[in-house]
């Protein structure tokens, strides 16, 4: 395996054009094909199976619903440092995510150089959307928690905004506010948990909270807010017009590929940092597709060792929009997703709260 410590030196995580990229990522893929190749005995029937077999296996992405199935890991049982889950409701399988040492570390790196862009290099005081029982079992990691400790180490004073019975905490958040009210801070929440459980309940008190020094990031649960008719923009104006932030950010990513997010710009696109790419591919017939047309999200990452997840056929609809040109002025690919791919598995990003 090549190091990857190369990658992470780079002054910006959005800094190498197209050609750049490319010569850059394709030998670390194809040095991920091999390992997985050797150590995984799944993905090696997998990728014999297909036509063509090895020769053909830079064009095999493993669809996500696979690691609901299979226990697909390229690491012996005393290797396993942890195991990420996905989130889904109690009638669904759950993917489960073997990581050892060396991709917590990748993970760990790629996720601070990606927050380091958007936030600085210093730790802010972090107000989580969230209750704190959501992170307390730290072996078996759900999606909220594993986001909540993703973002964890970009935080200080970190203070839960719900209290265990997912009611706000008004002293908890007035607190904070009384605080930290001079500083720049951050604010992170899943989508859905957002906006049911902070900012309509804010709504209903009638109520605006200053947090205008608050950059909000926040990820997943775009299903049960698209049903309600509410879209990033609506997302956004509203979170703006009751807690007075001037910046947020919507990041995509998957419990599958921890580590690698594509975080919204001011521009409203999602970009693809230095560590991935991001392709859209053709639903029938697995041809990738020019820009600015739409179809299935195929997502490629060099971070995981510990199982083959370094091709993945996601089961979302996106359009790469554009490479190299987007006016916020960052290079690489830029995309918008536009929901679940018809007949997949409903896979709920923000966990398994029952909310029906």
């Amino acid at each position: 395996m090549k190091s990857i410590e190369d990658i992470f030196q780079l002054d910006s995580p959005y800094l190498l054009t197209k050609d750049q990229k490319k010569k850059m990522l394709d030998p670390y893929l194809h040095d991920l094909d091999n390992l997985h190749y050797e150590k995984c005995i799944s993905y090696r029937k997998i990728v014999d199976a297909i036509p063509g077999g090895r020769n053909k296996q830079s064009d095999l992405y493993l669809p996500v619903r696979l690691f609901k199935n299979f226990d697909l890991r390229s690491i012996s049982s005393d290797q396993i440092l942890k195991t990420l889950t996905s989130s889904g409701t109690t009638s669904q399988q759950v993917s489960k995510i073997y990581i050892d040492k060396i991709t917590a570390i990748n993970q760990t790196k790629a996720l601070v150089k990606i927050m380091q862009h958007y936030i600085g290099k210093n730790r802010l005081p972090m107000l989580i959307i969230d209750h704190p029982n959501v992170i307390k079992d730290r072996t078996l990691f759900s999606a909220r928690g594993a986001g909540i400790r993703g973002l964890w180490t970009f935080g200080r004073n970190h203070t839960y905004a719900l209290d265990n019975e997912m009611n706000v905490d008004d002293d908890a958040i007035d607190a904070f506010i009384e605080k930290f009210k001079h500083q720049k801070s951050i604010i992170f929440g899943f989508t859905f948990m957002i906006w049911k459980y902070f900012i309509q309940e804010l709504e209903k008190q009638g109520r605006t909270i200053d947090l205008c020094n608050s950059i909000v990031f926040h990820s997943g649960g775009w299903k049960k807010l698209q049903d309600d008719a509410v879209d990033n923009e609506t997302f956004k104006s509203k979170v703006k017009q009751l807690t007075e932030v001037s910046h947020v950010h919507n990041f995509y990513g998957m419990v599958e590929q921890v580590g690698t997010i594509y975080v919204e710009c001011e521009k409203g696109y999602l970009h693809a940092p230095i560590f991935s790419d991001v392709k859209i591919l053709d639903p029938a017939t697995m041809k990738e597709r020019p820009h600015k047309q739409s179809g299935v999200i195929a997502v490629e990452s060099i971070l995981p060792v510990s199982y083959p997840g370094h091709r993945l056929l996601t089961e979302d609809l996106g359009t790469v929009m554009g490479e190299d040109d987007c006016e916020c002025g960052k290079k690489g690919k830029y995309f918008l997703i536009h929901g679940r791919l018809k007949k997949a598995e409903i896979r709920g990003c923000s966990d398994t709260y029952a909310v029906e």
